[in-house]
């Protein structure tokens, strides 16, 4: 643990200090095979394209943006949009700048861990691609044809259109890796890096002039003002970027660099929200224009806050990164792994290595026991600890697999992203055999949706789009009501949280609702929200925690409106919820009170800050986590 993490932790490593935590002893295999990400590798000799040049001469480094899995088992390298034989081209292009991006980023990586010297030249093939891509102004064109031409307006069309006519995703993701090859080539080839700082500033520059200049404004959405400085209003791209600038700044980047640095952590950390009994539970939103969705691609404000708090000192930093990691993660996993999307109900249930890859970066970016075994529980995705049942990884190859649908099938394809995130948790597995390798079996206690139209009472309503432009409509439609309505819920052992989805409206004489269960009031809410703003949609779907949890072995529940009220769903969250994997298990409380649970096996308790407060009995203690070892 280095002294810039011991003076954020603070307290919290007395306590680690005194009951210090050793894990079980990870496997000695090694993790990491690029041969996949090097089977989708390419070169390219582009035509000349005005403003586009890079460093020195000879072909780039490219790389295939799918792989589709054949019937007798081989995969085929293919492109993005509609294929073209007679021009050789596809509607978007054979290799884009995102991928190319963080591609570099695995290689660079790889060199760090391993000094091979293949990765390295790899990594600046890579960059020297990335470079050309960017335009004089800063920004870059995200799609490359199979023979190098430049394709800045892809079909279907994506924006900002052309590609590089703005701030997007890509972008920030070229900060990214120009930062760490920075920090690379600054100890093996200093002209080269050289080049790599001055593109770098250029695309800050870009960033300043496009992003930047809103620092310090905000934006209204649904009545909470968030911050208007966010790449493409997004937590998400920003938190790439700041990966990139974290990196370049720590390496003596300019007083630019630490500038936007500065100012890109501090809105990603103002994106916080919820508490421990309320969604989010204290995730970082990704989305600078609603209040209503989460989702887990991209969603890498964590590591990225961690590492600008490692660079810059930055306490308030490293204390959103650690709500998010210790708070949110837990109740991610114990409802059913590392689904894509909670919008705001958990409704795209399909889970994807880039979504996996965040959360772990993330768990080990904090550089403490709770979250190393955090860590465990998310890396198992990857070797069977899933909804598929089977491993997403295959070591011997190199493949990460597309993805698993909600119903637990698996996406055999193996395309450039899932291969890159795969293999940027298989190298920071392999830079931690600290932690350990679960297997096993899997079994999930958390989270339950309720969907709102299965009451009794009230009338179904089909809008015309399940999304509403900044959340979705869980199953496709809602429940009006203006009376009573009823459910019959599956019974539990324990008391849980109830959390009525509703829309909530910008309006004087909003709807009320009142929830009951028999013989006991759980709550009362007021459906409404504050001004719209720059939100896509009037109103917002969000699930509001009643004040009082519902019994143990209680199986209705009922709402009286006062008013036409919209109701989505209804989330139901056990005071403890689990995931157990073979003999490991992961206790998560939203209870109000410390508990000791029937549980076999040495236990390591955290509290809500994800700090060890207790190991031995199995105790669960108010919004915090406990790992029971077997």
């Amino acid at each position: 643990m280095n002294p810039t993490r011991r003076t954020v932790l603070g307290g919290a490593l007395a306590v680690a200090a005194a009951s210090t935590v050793t894990l079980p002893a990870a496997a000695t295999t090694r993790l990491t095979n690029l041969a996949h990400l090097d089977f989708l590798r390419a070169s390219v000799s582009p035509p000349a394209a005005a403003g586009h040049t890079t460093y020195g001469s000879g072909p780039l480094g490219v790389l295939w943006t799918y792989a589709d899995h054949q019937a007798d088992g081989s995969y085929r390298r293919i492109g993005g949009g509609t294929y073209d034989p007679a021009t050789n081209t596809y509607g978007q292009g054979a290799y884009n700048a995102d991928d190319i991006a963080r591609a570099a980023v695995v290689y660079l990586r790889h060199w760090k861990l391993f000094h091979q010297a293949t990765s390295l030249q790899t990594a600046r093939d890579l960059l020297r691609a990335l470079t050309f891509l960017q335009s004089p102004n800063g920004n870059v064109v995200l799609w490359m044809q199979p023979d190098g031409t430049l394709n800045p307006s892809a079909e279907p069309v994506e924006l900002p259109d052309p590609s590089d006519s703005g701030p997007s995703y890509w972008l920030a993701r070229t900060v990214w890796a120009l930062g760490e090859g920075y920090d690379v080539f600054r100890r093996t080839d200093r002209a080269f890096a050289g080049f790599l700082r001055d593109r770098l500033e250029l695309a800050i520059a870009a960033l300043d002039r496009q992003v930047l200049i809103r620092y310090g404004q905000y934006n209204v959405v649904d009545g909470r003002r968030l911050p208007a400085w966010l790449i493409v209003n997004g937590a998400d791209a920003t938190s790439e970027a700041v990966l990139g600038l974290s990196a370049y700044v720590a390496a003596g980047g300019s007083p630019r660099a630490r500038r936007a640095l500065t100012r890109f952590a501090e809105g990603i950390a103002q994106m916080r929200a919820g508490s421990t009994r309320e969604w989010p539970f204290r995730a970082l939103l990704p989305w600078g224009e609603s209040v209503s969705d989460w989702h887990a691609w991209g969603a890498q404000m964590s590591s990225a806050l961690a590492a600008a708090a490692a660079t810059l000192d930055e306490n308030v930093f490293l204390t959103a990164a650690i709500g998010d990691t210790a708070g949110f993660t837990p109740l991610l996993l114990t409802a059913g792994g590392p689904d894509n999307g909670w919008l705001p109900a958990p409704i795209d249930r399909s889970q994807i290595a880039y979504g996996v890859d965040a959360r772990l970066q993330a768990q080990l970016a904090i550089d403490c026991p709770g979250q190393k075994h955090l860590a465990a529980f998310v890396a198992a995705w990857y070797f069977g600890a899933n909804r598929a049942g089977q491993p997403m990884y295959d070591a011997t190859t190199g493949r990460t697999y597309d993805g698993i649908s909600g119903d637990g099938v698996i996406n055999r394809n193996s395309g450039a992203e899932s291969t890159i995130h795969g293999q940027l948790s298989m190298l920071a597995l392999d830079a931690r055999p600290d932690i350990t390798r679960l297997s096993g079996a899997s079994a999930y206690d958390g989270l339950q949706v309720i969907e709102a139209e299965t009451a009794t009472g009230g009338a179904v309503v089909v809008p015309p789009s399940a999304w509403t432009g900044e959340s979705q409509w869980s199953n496709g439609s809602y429940l009006s009501v203006d009376g009573t309505v009823t459910w019959t819920l599956p019974p539990s052992a324990q008391p849980r949280l109830v959390l009525p989805v509703v829309n909530l409206v910008d309006t004087p004489t909003p709807a009320r609702t009142t929830w009951t269960s028999p013989g006991r009031t759980l709550g009362t809410l007021v459906h409404r929200c504050g001004p719209q703003g720059i939100s896509a949609a009037p109103g917002a779907l969000q699930p509001l925690t009643l004040a009082n949890p519902l019994p143990a072995n209680v199986t209705t529940l009922s709402a009286l409106s006062t008013g036409t009220a919209q109701l989505d769903a209804v989330l139901l969250l056990p005071t403890i919820s689990s995931f157990r994997i073979g003999a490991a298990t992961l206790l998560v409380s939203v209870d109000t009170r410390p508990r000791v649970v029937a549980a076999s096996g040495h236990a390591y308790t955290y509290d809500s800050s994800g700090r060890l407060v207790a190991r031995g009995k199995p105790l669960v203690v108010p919004g915090g986590f406990t790992v029971v070892l077997g």
